[in-house]
């Protein structure tokens, strides 16, 4: 095609086939053959630019779970102080500060001479009681039968009685004192009230403790599981009921929350789900919250009380909703509005209704029907009301699925 465009042309300029024509003819020739490419190139509609390439996602409603994300704190389940009930010298300490103990195992031992020799002294007590109840009883015995015969005074039989029944008090009292003073030895050997992590000792071997009150001497935690304690705004909780009660939201599966998950510190997510123990039924009044309790195991001990997390709530679910990339959604005071792309590849603004936020992205509750394409990227590329040419928009680090696809075939013809 490009000969044919040039060929009269060169027969016209040189006849003749002379060196010099020859030469001219080269130069000509390279500067036609420029020219006739130059003028077959493609052009766009009506000799203009092609249609600019934006990024659209293709709207598919469904159901959408709302997460609610709360300030919370973590509190270990169980916490014991452990403390000196007997007064005495600190004379050992039985555990590794911050190791796990067991329920009943003996952390401290205290001076305890005065509290034997309390007990020697109780058992005595009780011994000298049951003697004289001995006798007491002997002696009612013994009045008994002369009683009956008149040999005795009625005054007499009855003072018998008395002491026997006496002797009887005596011997109780004196095997509760025995009983009494076999506690006290028990404490000073101080035990574990729970099984746990146990902190650092509150007071070192040579103190003098529990004179005059119990001085505490550790502290026990046990880390698993854990609770999550973590408050909502009242406000959000009956606006919530109403959506639930009118139907616009439904309930998340199960009688609780479907889905409670704890971030921390660093913006990881806890691989292990918690458990929605209960929801306050009282408002703070000074404040406006409502107190809530979740429980999560803590097998690793991950976590540590006191720590502070924020917490995904899923509370319900949006029938028919969409999520879009947070970049799609245009936020203003007149409004919420996206970019949507028409069958003629025309751009149009949307107001729609935005819900919660969610993994990034934001819930389109209203404004969107299935089907639609809603631009999310190359808002710069726009030219007036000039048309633009859709295609699938992929998240940053996403693979094309059709790159990934033809990836092998591709390699396969190259080998060939």
């Amino acid at each position: 095609m490009r000969l044919s465009c040039i060929r009269p042309v060169v027969r016209g300029l040189f006849p003749r086939r002379s060196p010099l024509s020859l030469a001219l003819g080269g130069i000509v020739l390279s500067s036609l053959l420029a020219a006739c490419g130059q003028s077959a190139a493609p052009a766009g509609p009506a000799g203009g630019p092609p249609p600019a390439e934006v990024g659209v996602v293709t709207v598919t409603p469904g159901n959408v779970g709302l997460m609610t994300e709360l300030p919370g704190r973590l509190e270990a389940s169980r916490v014991a102080q452990v403390r000196a009930r007997a007064a005495g010298i600190l004379t050992k300490r039985l555990f590794s500060e911050g190791s796990v103990v067991k329920a009943g195992q003996v952390l401290f031992e205290i001076d305890s001479a005065p509290y034997q020799a309390a007990l020697a002294s109780a058992q005595a007590g009780q011994a000298k009681a049951e003697a004289n109840l001995m006798q007491a009883a002997a002696q009612a015995e013994r009045y008994k039968p002369l009683m009956e015969a008149k040999a005795i005074s009625e005054q007499d039989f009855v003072s018998a009685q008395a002491a026997h029944k006496q002797a009887l008090a005596d011997v109780a009292a004196a095997k509760a004192a025995v009983q009494t003073a076999g506690i006290n030895l028990n404490y000073a050997s101080v035990t574990a009230p729970i099984s746990g992590r146990i902190g650092r000792e509150l007071a070192t071997v040579g103190a003098l403790v529990g004179q005059g009150e119990a001085t505490p001497l550790a502290l026990i935690q046990q880390i698993d599981p854990m609770y999550i304690n973590f408050t909502q705004s009242a406000a959000d909780v009956m606006a919530l009921r109403r959506a639930l009660e009118t139907g616009q939201l439904k309930r998340a599966s199960g009688e609780q929350a479907a889905s409670v998950r704890l971030v921390l510190e660093d913006g990881s997510v806890y691989p292990r789900a918690a458990k929605l123990l209960f929801s306050d039924l009282s408002v703070d009044s000074t404040s406006g919250q409502i107190t809530l309790r979740a429980e999560v195991s803590n097998p690793g001990d991950a976590l540590l009380p006191g720590l502070y997390v924020r917490v995904r709530l899923e509370q319900s679910q949006a029938s028919n909703a969409i999520t879009l990339p947070q970049q799609a959604v245009t936020r203003s005071a007149q409004g919420d509005t996206v970019l949507v792309v028409g069958a003629d590849g025309k751009v149009a603004p949307r107001p729609v209704k935005v819900g919660a936020q969610q993994g990034g992205q934001w819930v389109i509750l209203d404004g969107l029907k299935a089907g639609e394409q809603v631009m999310v990227d190359g808002f710069q590329k726009l030219r007036g009301d000039a048309p633009v040419k859709p295609v699938p928009w992929l998240a940053p680090g996403a693979k094309p699925a059709a790159a990934a696809a033809s990836a092998p075939a591709a390699a396969a013809s190259a080998a060939h």
